[in-house]
């Protein structure tokens, strides 16, 4: 093991010590004790790719990583292994006189992106801490649902989801059994693509800025047979031209999204659904490109291009089943869309397609494994390439949790 990973397990172990007693969760009076619980577990997911996808995301079913052109990620078939998806944490419990639990969750997973795209590596999930109506750090964005995700064994996940932990303060001035409404200023961030004209020096003196945080929002109404859900995202997004020659590149867009969600219970079953539409709100989605497009603008010879949110819409439809108390099974599809800019490339993504469907067997409490079939479609922009990729996976999860303090 790495001297960052022992670091962060001791990390681990000293926040959950400080809570100083053991707590049980989910119990049915408060804790009238400061607690800590020391959560995870281990999984491994081995299995076939019959076609191919970029090296990096050997072991998922991420439709914009599936090849933008013929032979790109060489010969099809692939047997893929790993355990990336095995995660630890901690939540912390602290009551106070005047404002109820303060509660924290310092989680992390080995899952390796951006810097560490396919490593196996920890990764933060959440730094988090709320206590009262406010929270403030990295989690889950008020325009995500996470009951929208199904009960998958692939990690990524359904490509017209709404799926994004980011930095930010959150208020939640209703929290109640059956109705939440909650406000927060997030971290900004968007990505651009130059398209056809990137190797343009003038364009590669245009840099990106967020004057304002995100503002996004979310109400919950739920009843004994689900809920429904809606959210939204606004956001300002500019880009200044940094270049004194004859162009005048500097632009801004405003970029603005609507997230519908809801959970139907039919017997012991969950129908879990999600609709999203909006502009320049990818990078919130589960697996979206870009937020914003190069557009032509002919005839104008200061500013021949401009900068241009890029429209989308994603759908997302799973069923989880109950077959017995040991057998489950998920099964669905989903689905996005961009209405990409002319400037773009021809091979830019524009439409993605994701299903699967599962068998999962729980022997014991703590104790899962099952096989998933999964399918995914990408059709680029204008060039009329699409491929479609084909993976059987097995995954074997082994649960645990230790509580220290509380009642």
């Amino acid at each position: 093991m790495g001297t960052n990973a022992r670091q962060l397990i001791l990390i681990a172990v000293v926040l959950a010590g400080s809570a100083g007693h053991l707590y049980a969760q989910g119990a049915s009076q408060a804790p009238t004790k400061p607690s800590a619980e020391v959560y995870g577990f281990a999984m491994l997911d081995i299995g076939h790719d019959f076609k191919t996808i970029d090296p990096n995301w050997f072991d998922t079913m991420r439709v914009t990583k599936l090849p933008s052109s013929p032979g790109e990620f060489g010969e099809d078939n692939r047997t893929f292994a790993g355990v990336r998806q095995s995660r630890l944490g901690v939540k912390t419990t602290t009551p106070t006189t005047d404002f109820g639990d303060f509660k924290t969750i310092f989680e992390f997973e080995l899952f390796g992106v951006g810097v560490d795209e396919g490593q196996t590596t920890f990764r933060l999930r959440h730094a988090w801490g709320e206590i009262g109506q406010i929270g403030a750090g990295q989690y889950w964005s008020p325009f995500v649902d996470t009951d929208a995700f199904p009960n998958s064994l692939e990690y990524w996940g359904p490509t017209g989801l709404v799926w994004y932990r980011n930095v930010q303060l959150r208020w939640t001035p209703i929290n109640g059994d059956t109705t939440s409404l909650m406000l927060a200023l997030e971290r900004p961030g968007a990505s651009g693509d130059p398209g056809r004209v990137a190797d343009r020096i003038e364009l590669q003196n245009v840099q990106g800025r967020f004057p304002l945080p995100d503002f996004t929002a979310a109400y919950r109404f739920g009843r004994k047979w689900g809920y429904v859900r809606a959210a939204g995202a606004l956001r300002r997004m500019n880009w200044d031209d940094t270049l004194a020659d004859q162009f005048e590149l500097s632009g801004h867009a405003t970029g603005w999204g609507i997230n519908l969600s809801s959970n139907v219970k039919v017997a012991k079953d969950v129908i879990r659904l999600a609709y999203v539409f909006g502009e320049g709100v990818q990078n919130y989605m589960n697996d979206s490109p870009i937020d914003v497009g190069i557009k032509r603008n002919p005839g104008n010879l200061v500013t021949p291009f401009v900068g241009e949110p890029i429209p989308i819409q994603g759908v997302s439809a799973f069923i989880d089943h109950v077959w017995s108390d040991h057998y489950t099974s998920a099964i669905g599809y989903s689905w996005q869309d961009n209405d990409n800019t002319n400037g773009q490339n021809p091979d830019a993504f524009r439409t993605g397609h994701y299903a699967l469907g599962n068998l999962l067997y729980t022997p014991v409490a703590n104790v899962m494994f099952g096989g998933e079939v999964q399918w995914g479609r990408r059709e680029n922009f204008s060039d009329g390439f699409s491929y479609d990729g084909y993976k059987l996976q097995f995954s074997f999860t082994y649960t645990f949790s230790a509580t220290i303090g509380g009642q």
